[in-house]
């Protein structure tokens, strides 16, 4: 090997590692915003002076429009180019954030929110796509997916730890304030290391009906089911919003459906086992992941006392398990393929719920936490690292925003929709445990067991899911088909 190569083949490797890096801390960034306000709100109430009724627009907020322009900011991606829509939707962030940590009254944090919610967005699906459309070798794409899945899933635990030690240490506002350095960073980052990339025609036309009728239908859907943990699912707001999701989200399909060119969402993309089964394990996963942060945190605080900061430390278990788990079994999704992965990851999730389901009022960390928390991140660590790669290895170039966005979405409403219900599951058993009387800590925690052994059941059904990507097909026969 000549010293021109070996220089060449180093400079590669690191712009690889470089755009590994850009990708990650972008994809840490949108997961992390969306659970490291969690911990600051009773700061930002008394700062602010926020109505206690108000203070989860703090979330819902980015929470629901993330969610509702996912599958258009991974189609822009894909059309008018992965580095440009990555680079303006870190942009757009970065100043969201700058906004929020300046906020002077609830009005402008929650606009400012919204916003950071519409940047991330357009940046998360591009996160994915740039890592798809860099990462042609199928062991370092595995290995960067797995790293990719192991930061999405663990940036919410992570986040209860940063959100704590900020708020705690220095001020909730530097909790948004911190992403304005590190946007500009991941900024020149992207723009040094990314290779600009998108469809091969010149054709740039918009699927305008389709793109106003699933963002809507989205957002609606998303609101109905995280205010359905205050107003009940009976509620007429509540009816009303998700019936409106239903219609557009159905004028939408049929859109698509009749629509011979540039749909938003082709349909026809869902014939895939890959990209079905990744979405549907991406849905029930992630449903049980975030009711478990709910539930977790409110067991540690309101029952078991623990302050922010020792709250943030109780999720290193699951942090750890999650990260050390992605990254220790990338290697390997090439070689045995995602199915196996995904079905021990979603068992190991649903055994470690079901263990911390146990916990009582008087729960120990080292004897009663520890364990199931470990349990449930190595298992969704598993999950995280193979789900990407059923979803994403069976698709063309040109597909990979759109398949990202649809994976990101998935896990934003299955998110949404496993918090609402763990909700008033726990709720619903907290009431009936105190019989009407003082709720105690004994009928929280009882509450808070029950749903977190309800929240197993969605993994259980992510293995049904699970079973239908394809096996992995011999080295031999993919070099052969290409």
């Amino acid at each position: 090997m000549t010293t021109e190569t070996t220089v060449a083949e180093r400079g590669t490797s690191e712009r690889l590692g470089l755009v590994l890096a850009v990708c990650c801390a972008g994809q840490f960034l949108v997961v992390l915003d969306a659970s490291v306000m969690n911990v600051a709100l009773p700061s930002i109430r008394t700062a602010l002076h926020f109505q206690t009724g108000s203070l989860q627009w703090i979330i819902n907020a980015y929470t629901i429009v993330f969610a509702g322009f996912l599958l258009l900011g991974g189609r822009l991606a894909d059309i008018y180019g992965r580095r440009r829509v990555f680079v303006g939707g870190i942009g757009v962030f970065t100043l969201a954030s700058l906004a929020g940590g300046l906020a002077w009254n609830p009005a402008s944090l929650l606009v400012a929110r919204g916003v950071q919610g519409l940047g991330a967005a357009i940046m998360a699906p591009a996160t994915l796509t740039v890592l798809g459309t860099t990462f042609t070798d199928r062991e370092r794409r595995a290995r960067a997916f797995g790293l990719w899945g192991a930061v999405a899933a663990g940036g919410g635990a992570i986040g209860a730890l940063v959100g704590g030690a900020i708020t705690e240490w220095l001020s909730w506002r530097w909790i948004l304030l911190v992403n304005v350095p590190v946007g500009i960073l991941l900024t020149a980052g992207a723009l040094y290391a990314v290779t600009e990339s998108r469809k091969d025609d010149d054709d740039r036309r918009m699927d305008l009906p389709g793109a106003l009728a699933i963002t809507a239908g989205l957002i609606l859907l998303v609101y109905g089911i995280v205010r359905s943990e205050k107003e009940g699912w009976s509620s007429p707001q509540i009816i009303v919003s998700l019936g409106l999701a239903v219609v557009l989200l159905t004028l939408f399909a049929v859109n698509e459906a009749r629509r011979d060119s540039h749909p938003l969402v082709p349909l026809g993309i869902f014939r895939n086992r890959s990209v079905t089964a990744a979405n549907l394990v991406a849905f029930t996963s992630t449903a049980a992941l975030w009711g478990t942060f709910f539930l977790f945190t409110l067991l540690l605080q309101l029952v078991l006392g623990y302050s922010p900061l020792e709250t943030g430390f109780a999720y290193l278990p699951l942090s750890l398990g999650i990260v050390v788990a992605a990254r220790g079994i990338a290697p390997l999704v090439p070689k045995i393929g995602p199915r196996p992965l995904l079905v021990a990851g979603l068992l190991l999730s649903a055994a470690g719920l079901a263990w911390l389901s146990r916990a009582g009022a008087d729960a120990d960390f080292l004897t009663d936490l520890f364990g199931p928390t470990l349990v449930l991140g190595i298992g969704q660590g598993l999950v995280s690292a193979s789900m990407t790669v059923a979803g994403t290895s069976e698709v063309g170039y040109r597909e990979q925003g759109l398949v990202s966005g649809l994976l990101n979405t998935s896990r934003q409403v299955g998110g949404a929709l496993g918090l609402g219900v763990l909700a008033v599951v726990a709720a619903a058993h907290t009431s009936a445990v105190a019989h009407g009387g003082d709720v105690t800590e004994g009928a929280l925690a009882a509450g808070f067991d029950r749903a977190l052994l309800v929240s197993a059941l969605f993994p259980l059904l992510g293995v049904a899911a699970a079973l239908a990507v394809p096996k992995v097909r011999p080295a031999q026969e993919r070099d052969a088909r290409g």
